[in-house]
């Protein structure tokens, strides 16, 4: 997504990697024998990144870290491996973790947590379920994006209708309500009632109806089940009724997500699921705002909540493990994640703003950041959105690591795609999907 044309030249030659974004690793000879460790996917856009990069870097003093502030890219990666420089930390999706577990390039984390007394009792079980491949963890959880209906107020009660009448447990009722709440000016959609927010949300779709999409121990994929199918069918369905995707997407494409004329603030979108980290976005551009925050349900009204996120790892190449080790572990720590957010707060404070918290995947700073952090009194809206969040995660589920994660993902979202284009039928789409998850998944195991 970034950094395209740099990825690119460093994959066509990797024996200048070293000078390419800062990947390969330094022995540290050239600064006086300090050493100087490299990341990859990572950077410093926030107080919430910068305190724990600090902390992290005084844990390993006099060795410190360069973050090299681009995105993690597979084909970047790879070569630093093949080229044996790799960087010394990565920071990647969990849902990838597993598939570079499984090519041997990621170092399992035994030693290091042994080593440093690392405390995995801290950690969220679903978020560390995401990175334990075959019984080894591999890395360490960040953030815990967590996934839950945002509904417009304003927009709902101008169709004459209320919040509650947004409730995706009944799916012959939110398929009405969507036409309700769809506004359009002339040919064109001036707003869209209801987002499946689909390829991405299918797990969610998928678990509404009593699916998994992979198997627990993440090597069978259950793409084609006749129920994930029906799940497609039905979200597709939604969107058509909104004048199908083409428009649709151009539509939402157009929004300013991030800033003050944000959809919601614009009247462009009615409701959709979304991750959480959305409401630290709206409380900071539009704080005055009209929103209902809820669990998604199945059809049974019961919540689900499918939570991912990024993890720091260490490649098995990597030249300075015990300083990475150290580096990763004061990152992630509950202590360090709680300094964070006592910087959030201040800086929210100080803006005048309220501080609607930090979702992570570390259970004993989240204890202490919505406990006593988060005081938003004075802001009932994201006082009600944050106890939606909390009440949904007691319903959490993830995707189990698995040795072609990445794989996986383009298999489904390809599929949804090209339904969404008209190119192929749910039915058939996951079928084909299917074959080369399956594929993909078998070849990984051997």
């Amino acid at each position: 997504m970034r950094y395209p044309q740099v990825a690119a030249l460093c994959a066509a030659a990797a024996l200048v990697l070293a000078g390419c974004g800062g990947v390969g690793g330094d022995d540290g000879e050239s600064d006086g024998g300090k050493v100087t460790l490299t990341t990859m996917g990572f950077g410093l856009g926030d107080e919430i990144a910068t305190v724990r990069a600090d902390l992290a870097n005084e844990a390993i003093a006099p060795a410190d870290v360069k973050v090299s502030e681009n995105a993690f890219d597979p084909q970047q990666f790879l070569s630093a491996v093949a080229s044996d420089n790799p960087p010394d930390l990565v920071y990647m999706g969990r849902e990838k973790l597993g598939t570079y577990a499984a090519r041997g390039t990621i170092e399992p984390l035994e030693n290091c947590v042994e080593k440093e007394g690392i405390d995995l009792d801290q950690y969220r079980d679903p978020a560390l379920e995401e990175i334990t491949l075959d019984g080894k963890l591999y890395g360490l959880p960040e953030f815990y994006n967590n996934r839950v209906m945002l509904i417009n107020d304003s927009s709902v009660r101008s169709a004459g209708l209320t919040p509650d009448d947004v409730d995706p447990s009944d799916r012959n009722k939110l398929a009405t309500v969507t036409d309700q709440l769809t506004k359009r000016d002339g040919d064109k959609l001036a707003r869209i009632g209801f987002d499946p927010k689909i390829p991405e949300f299918l797990p969610v779709w998928a678990k509404a109806n009593g699916v998994d999409i992979i198997s627990e121990d993440g090597k069978t994929a259950n793409l084609d089940d006749p129920e994930l199918i029906a799940a497609l069918e039905y979200t597709v369905g939604l969107i058509d009724k909104q004048g199908g995707w083409g428009s649709f997407k151009a539509f939402r494409d157009s929004f300013d997500l991030f800033g003050d004329q944000n959809p919601f603030e614009t009247d462009q979108l009615a409701a959709f699921p979304m991750e959480d980290w959305y409401l630290n976005v709206l409380s900071d551009v539009s704080p005055d705002l009209e929103l209902t925050v809820r669990p998604f349900t199945d059809e049974q009204g019961k919540p689900i909540d499918w939570v991912t996120g990024s993890a720091w790892a260490i490649p098995a190449a990597a030249k300075h493990k015990d300083q990475a080790c150290k580096w990763i572990k004061t990152m992630t720590d509950s202590q360090t994640w709680i300094a964070a957010a006592e910087a959030r707060v201040e800086k929210r404070k100080s803006e005048g703003k309220p501080f609607t918290g930090v979702y992570t995947g570390n259970e004993v700073a989240d204890e202490k950041i919505f406990g006593e952090l988060v005081s938003l009194g004075d802001t009932p809206v994201y006082d009600n959105a944050v106890k939606a969040v909390l009440e949904a995660q007691e319903a959490a589920f993830s995707l189990p690591a698995s040795p072609a994660g990445s794989e996986f993902q383009t298999a489904w979202q390809d599929a949804v795609n090209r339904v969404l284009s008209g190119q192929q039928s749910p039915a058939d789409a996951m079928k084909q999907a299917q074959q080369e998850a399956q594929t993909a998944l078998d070849n990984a195991a051997k």
